[in-house]
């Protein structure tokens, strides 16, 4: 039996997951999970590279145990982060994108590249953490000096393993700075923000091999999680997907880019697939409940906190992508600030959430079917919410589409069905 390993590292915790085929099917087994999260570090939103190297290292002798005929291995994680390499050393501390440095940044690269100007050129949306105005805050901030390279996060953590240094392409798409025509750098970008050119190299498809580790192929799979997701789905057609995690990903799969003026007014990105483009909105998803729980009830039982919220009479929604949400000192707080009354019991702000995030996929959806011109009849939903039958239903009632709630682990299926086809 030839296995695969799949290494998929989400914002809030990461798992090894052991692939074959068997029957014509793809079969999983997870091996190994681990916490991940942001640090404070001097006042700022860091990763722990360390950490999560050695995690990662540690699943793959955990799935060695359980195997010795592992053929390849691949890392998806979220996107838009990176570590900074001055040859084999690392620039710390690696910021996360909930980190506020952007702030400033933003205003700048504007001035330099009028927004609408980016979004006709990449048909990325606006991100205060896109990975053009990180790099633009390291430039102002001097930590590009010396830099030999930028790897996106799971091209940092495949290069601790094999020695190869690497550049996906779906992942980098997320970032802001790939061309919608050419699916490459764009270099006229990366001329007027003044960036080091020996930064951005070639951009690689998934499928591509890089080196070994342990006897292991490394692959390239879809390395943006999403990406991997999508292509762990297995739809009937070309129906609205949502991806749901720490973020909500709501779109569609489309063949070409599109940039136009209404497609930015309604905030939509054009990011890379395999072999199509995944034209999609972010939504603030799970983040909203997990950070809630932490507030409100720590360690209370996700099942119960739904069975609370569907029995609870508060009808208030938020906007639940207001950047209020992105990273509040108090979520509770936060959405006080945004509601005419405050709920009567901590269950009423677990309502809201979910009634808010359904109202929000549906706003999405018919704006999706506006700028495309299509009407879509399902919406297939894969991920940690997926298995919450309360936002499932609110999802069908608010849209007027069928859900398709699918419990599987798609981002990982995804990146094993790259393998499989590569090796």
């Amino acid at each position: 039996m030839k296995y695969y390993l799949a290494v998929d590292i989400g914002a809030s915790s990461g798992r090894h997951l052991l692939g074959w085929k068997e029957g014509g099917e793809v079969h999983t087994r997870e091996i190994y999970r681990f916490p991940n999260g942001v640090k404070e570090s001097g006042g700022h939103l860091t990763w722990d590279i360390d950490s999560l190297v050695s995690h990662v290292k540690h699943g793959i002798d955990e799935a060695l145990k359980v195997s010795s005929d592992i053929v390849s291995l691949s890392v998806d994680t979220w996107g838009v982060d990176y570590v900074l390499m001055k040859g084999d050393e690392e620039v710390r501390p690696c910021y996360a994108y909930r980190d506020t440095r952007t702030e400033s940044p933003i205003k700048e690269v504007h001035k330099l590249i009028p927004f609408e100007e980016l979004y006709a050129r990449t048909g990325i949306q606006f991100q205060t953490f896109n990975t053009i105005y990180q790099l633009y805050a390291d430039k102002a901030a001097g930590r590009l000096e010396g830099v030999t390279d930028f790897l996106l996060m799971p091209e940092y953590l495949l290069y601790k393993l094999c020695g190869v240094k690497s550049h996906e392409y779906t992942n980098a798409t997320t970032g802001g700075m790939v061309s919608a025509k050419t699916g490459q750098f764009d270099p006229e970008i990366i001329a007027k923000l003044g960036l080091p050119e020996n930064l951005f190299c070639t951009l690689q498809k998934p499928g591509t091999k890089l080196g070994t580790y342990k006897g292991i192929q490394c692959v390239l799979c879809a390395t943006h999680d999403t990406a991997s997701a999508v292509e762990g789905i297995p739809m009937e057609g070309d129906e609205i997907y949502i991806s749901s995690g720490t973020w909500s990903l709501l779109g569609v799969k489309i063949p070409s880019p599109i940039t136009t003026p209404s497609s930015m007014a309604a905030n939509f990105t054009n990011e890379g697939g395999v072999g199509y483009i995944r034209y999609l909105r972010n939504i603030m998803g799970m983040w909203l409940i997990n950070r809630l729980r932490d507030e409100l009830c720590p360690g209370k039982d996700f099942g119960e906190i739904v069975s609370e919220a569907e029995a609870d009479s508060f009808d208030e929604i938020v906007d639940a992508n207001d950047k209020s949400f992105l990273a509040p000192e108090s979520m509770k707080d936060a959405f006080d600030s945004s509601l005419s009354r405050k709920p009567a019991n901590i269950s009423g702000y677990f309502r809201c959430a979910y009634r808010s995030l359904a109202m929000t996929y549906k706003k999405a959806a018919d704006e999706i079917e506006s700028v495309t011109g299509r009407k879509y009849n399902s919406i297939y939903i894969v991920g940690g919410g997926a298995k919450n039958k309360f936002l499932n239903t609110l999802t069908e009632q608010a849209s007027g589409k069928k859900v398709i709630a699918l419990p599987i682990e798609a981002t990982a299926l995804g990146n094993l069905k790259i393998q499989m086809e590569a090796v």
